[in-house]
């Protein structure tokens, strides 16, 4: 540290603490949505400002995304304690970046990533780094007495997103239920964002009767999504497709329009059932071809009213990928998640290669806020679109919603509108928009104007 101790990114010119200058980052175990442990942070700033943040964590995550430390005792917690990446915030990461002016993320950003010196954040754990990395713009937030949308975005930030919403749940989320992850309710004719969940709201109710009156299940799953049996009798390809036309048969008995007052989105979640160069479906008993997967989509795109696809292929089927992207990617959002992990060089990569033209941004499969602000940055510049988004194990931390605002990124997918973790998310979006009235901005369904003006 000694070498740092007069660069004015640590203190002020005259040797002297900043307000906003961090003395102090402690990290405790706390648990998710699921029960399941995490780390959560505290930063402190010498003014007395503090920022607090809680790390979320994926049951399907790609192989490209940053590491999470758990401490692989399986006398407790099944091993999924995370004791270890808390030593490592309190006695390696911490002390790291102790002294550092807050309002410097980068740099914050910068240490962490050098002090844990691998490309994946396996060795101090990308659940550590991250939680410093959060934290740190909360306290330089607070310690400037700006809100962190504000902090992160100045007064540029101001876009409410088009909330990207799970109505059904399968694959990793539902125990396999249909092997499809999500199935989503997009709203489109909203004015606003508040409007956009009372939509919201009425389709999952709705969807909920249907089931009831079927006699299935209306239990939720890890993001809130019902996740009822689907009778694969009702469509001609078997379960998954009988889970979208129970979405559209949804959104007709709330009174909307399907392809007009709101659309359809799917998280396939590929990666999960590709193997060995073939895509199984095993709530199906049937197994195919990246081609038949492509043809699959690309049907049901024409088929249904749905205007964004996340993970159809997996994440390193780039072939396929290119195929389904040249077929319908002037017609459909097509959102990388594992196959771009929130990382700039895979996401070169797709961009290069012509494959999707949307980018999840999950804070956590990159490690830092910097690096997840990169990504979004890129994408933009290269006309993909970014999704901020959350994970299944998630807390009652809400980032994601000012980072959704602060950046303009125009959509957001939490997950459904059940659960305290996901409504913690809704809610901090709903105060934002009360606080900008006027001043913000909802662009609905212009957010998909080039998709819905090619169908």
């Amino acid at each position: 540290m000694s070498g740092r101790r007069m660069d004015s990114r640590f203190h002020g010119n005259d040797g002297t603490k900043r307000p906003t200058t961090i003395t102090c980052v402690h990290a405790r175990e706390v648990l998710d949505s699921r029960g399941v442990p995490t780390v959560e942070v505290d930063v402190t700033l010498a003014s007395g400002a503090r920022g607090r943040a809680i790390v979320p964590s994926g049951a399907s995550t790609g192989r490209h995304e940053a590491l999470e430390f758990r401490d692989g005792n399986p006398a407790r917690y099944q091993g999924k304690g995370v004791r270890h990446a808390v030593r490592h915030v309190n006695e390696v990461l911490g002390p790291a970046v102790m002294g550092v002016d807050a309002v410097s993320q980068h740099v914050v950003d910068a240490l962490l990533l050098e002090t844990d010196g691998t490309p994946n954040l396996r060795r101090l754990g990308g659940n550590a780094v991250l939680g410093i990395s959060l934290a740190t713009a909360h306290a330089a937030a607070a310690g400037l007495g700006l809100p962190l949308y504000r902090y992160l975005g100045g007064s540029q930030g101001r876009e409410m997103p088009v909330p990207m919403v799970n109505i059904l749940s399968g694959g990793l989320h539902a125990r396999g239920i249909v092997d499809f992850q999500d199935f989503l309710l997009i709203p489109l004719s909203a004015r606003s964002f508040s409007e956009a969940l009372v939509m919201v709201r009425n389709v999952y109710h709705a969807m909920g009767e249907i089931l009831t009156e079927r006699g299935a299940s209306t239990l939720v799953a890890d993001e809130g999504g019902l996740a009822p049996a689907v009778d694969e009798s009702d469509a001609v390809t078997g379960a998954n497709e009988a889970a979208v036309q129970l979405l559209v048969q949804a959104i007709e008995k709330a009174g909307y329009r399907p392809g007009e007052d709101a659309a359809i989105g799917l998280d396939v979640a590929a990666t999960h059932f590709y193997h060995e160069g073939e895509y199984r479906l095993s709530a199906e008993n049937r197994t195919l071809s990246s081609a038949e997967m492509v043809d699959l989509l690309v049907r049901w795109v024409e088929a249904y009213p749905i205007i964004s696809i996340e993970d159809g292929l997996a994440e390193d089927d780039w072939s396929g990928w290119q195929q389904l992207t040249a077929r319908v990617g002037g017609r459909v959002q097509l959102i990388g998640d594992d196959l771009f992990v929130t990382n700039t060089q895979r996401l070169q990569q797709g961009i290069e290669r012509n494959a999707a033209n949307a980018v999840l941004v999950k804070v956590n499969q990159v490690g830092t806020l910097t690096a997840a602000v990169a990504t979004l940055r890129l994408a933009r510049a290269h006309g993909y679109l970014p999704v901020v988004s959350a994970r299944s194990g998630e807390t009652e931390d809400a980032t994601i919603a000012d980072l959704a605002v602060g950046t303009n990124a125009g959509q957001i997918k939490i997950g459904s509108i059940t659960r305290s973790e996901r409504l913690a998310k809704y809610n901090q979006v709903l105060r934002i928009e009360e606080e900008l009235g006027a001043q913000g901005i909802y662009r609905g369904r212009e957010v998909f104007r080039r998709f819905l003006d090619a169908r």
